[in-house]
Parts: C-alpha cells; structure tokens; sequence
C-alpha cells in the first residue's frame, strides 16, 4: 500500500500550490518560473552524481540533446505531440548516455569532471558547424500540442506551465523515493569510500553508471521543456557557461534534499532577473558574491537552513 511521507505531502502540496497561482500571477512571472523550475530538473541530475562524489560540468550536453530533440523532432519528423516529444528526448540521451557512462564511470573527481565537460563542448561544435541545425543561430520549435489540443496564444503559455510544473512534481517525487531506497544510500557510499562498498560485494562502477543515466534522462527532460518554453534552441545549450550554471546553482541549493535545486533556482532565476534590470553590466558580478555568501557562510547550501532549524528543534 501506498503511503506518502512527510516530504512527499509537501511536494504534492507545493505542486498543486503552484498549479494554482499559474491562473493568477502574470506572465512574466510564469514564464520565469517555467524555465527555472525547467533548469531544476537538470540541477537534479547534477546532484544525483555530487552525492555519489562526481561532479558534471557537462550536463549541458543531455541539456542540449533533450532541447534539440524536441526541436528536431517537430521540424524534421512531424512530431508535435509534448509527450511524445518528451519522450523522444528522454530516449536520445539515454541512448548517448548509455555509451558514453562506460567510459565515464571509469574516472572519478576531476577527470570526470572535465571528459564530462569535453563531451558537451564536442556536441556544442558539431551544432555550430552544421548548417541544418540554424549553426550559432539555432532554430524556432514548432508549438506543441497536447494528446491533440492545440492552445495559442496565452492558453499556450499557461498549458506549458502547468504541464512543467506536473512533470516536475511527479519526478520530484520518484526522486526523492529513489534517494532514499537503498540504491540512493550505496551512492552515499561510494563517496565516502569505494573501496568498502565493493568489499560488500557490490559494484560501485555500475551503480555510478545507473546514476548516469537517470541524471541523463532527467536533465534532458529540462531541456525538452525548456524548448517548448522559449520556442527555440541554440547550441548554447551545450556549452561549457551552461553546464557551469547548473553546477552553480547545485552549490546554491546544496545535496541534502530533492527540493533544495528547485528553491536555489527560482532564486537564481529572481537575483538574475534583477540585478540585469539594476545593474545589466555588473550582474555577473551581483551573482559572484551571492555564490561566494552561500560557499561562506552556508557551505552546505540553502536547504542548510531548513536542516539546522529542525535539528535544533529536535
């Protein structure tokens, strides 16, 4: 039988909160929010590897994939249904994250950090040097129907919200069910020492190699939405400025808690916001020290703060 716990509830409620206020708040907003809750999703995959001790500063790659997949599918294929889209992008980047884990779960710390890196850039010049893909322009996503319905206009844009905002809680969820069973824990493991977790007869290379590729199919499920988003894809997406600003906010956030990566990005996407309205010369430097605070004074990330209250109320 099935029975939520306590974390799950809030997920659900939060969810369902922010279903809600997509009816209410103004479009900006919702657009905003699509594209940070969007971005969280790959920050997960993200954190799902930093917890098993390997950091990824190539994640834009299944970013990209998931994005350019999306965009290809309608353009070249005739695909425009989201979920068939979606699903069609999952699939490319586990397929490439398949063959390429065998050779990444071989490497640990900076190693794998920068083959990691190598691959998206790799992917970042093939885009650029093909003319069919729209080369350093990119191209325009066809506007995605749902199970036959095609909305325009604003309806469009609040159908993409909820949509983002569903896929994102049910995944929140499965997520946080994975990093507590016991597959989850043996990644702990691993990072605090390898060596033991193989003398009790498991192999922390293919369990690594797991953790791949759900890192890839998720993260190319933010990319994927973030195209039906924008309505358009470029091979920024793969670059190396993208990868880092998902580890960023990874930091921002912190590892404790599957929530932690969606707070760290909607306050990731207000502070950029912001500071490019204020200062739009400077913002990287406004971002600059709000990352140096968080690596300061809560090392741990955000979620740092939610952990230490409860403990002192425990």
């Amino acid at each position: 039988m099935f029975k939520a716990e306590k974390t799950e509830v809030w997920l659900i409620a939060a969810t369902l909160g922010l279903i809600v206020a997509g009816f209410v708040i103004p479009n900006w907003l919702a657009f905003i929010l699509t594209l940070a809750i969007a971005k969280a999703l790959v920050v997960q995959g993200v954190v799902m590897q930093m917890r098993a001790g390997l950091v990824s500063f190539g994640q834009g790659l299944f970013f990209c994939i998931g994005g350019y997949s999306v965009g290809m599918g309608g353009a070249f294929l005739d695909i425009h249904d989201v979920f068939v889209l979606l699903g069609l992008g999952v699939a490319v980047a586990v397929a490439a994250a398949a063959v390429l884990g065998l050779l990444m779960t071989r490497y640990r710390d900076i190693f794998f950090a920068m083959l990691s890196l190598a691959f998206s850039m790799i992917l970042y010049g093939l885009i650029v040097k093909n003319p069919a893909l729209g080369s350093t322009d990119g191209f325009n996503v066809h506007a995605p129907t749902f199970l036959g319905w095609a909305p325009g206009g604003e309806d469009q844009k609040l159908a993409l919200f909820v949509l983002t905002v569903v896929v994102a809680g049910v995944l929140a969820l499965a997520l946080n069910r994975y990093l507590r069973s016991g597959l989850g824990g043996v990644s702990e493991a691993i990072k605090e020492n390898e060596i033991r977790v193989e003398f009790l007869g498991l192999s922390p290379r293919w369990i690594l190699y797991a953790n791949y590729l759900f890192a890839a199919g998720i993260s190319a499920v933010g990319g994927a939405l973030t195209a039906f988003a924008t309505g358009h894809v470029d091979p920024e997406m793969a670059f190396w400025t993208t990868s880092g600003e998902f580890v960023f906010i990874a930091l921002l956030g912190g590892t404790a808690h599957v929530a932690a990566p969606f707070i760290a990005a909607v306050l990731f996407a207000l502070v950029r916001t912001y500071a490019l309205e204020l200062a739009p010369h400077s913002w990287q430097m406004i971002l600059g020290f709000v990352l140096l605070g968080i690596i300061v004074f809560l090392p741990k990330g955000l979620w740092s703060l939610v952990s230490g209250k409860r403990r002192a109320a425990a």
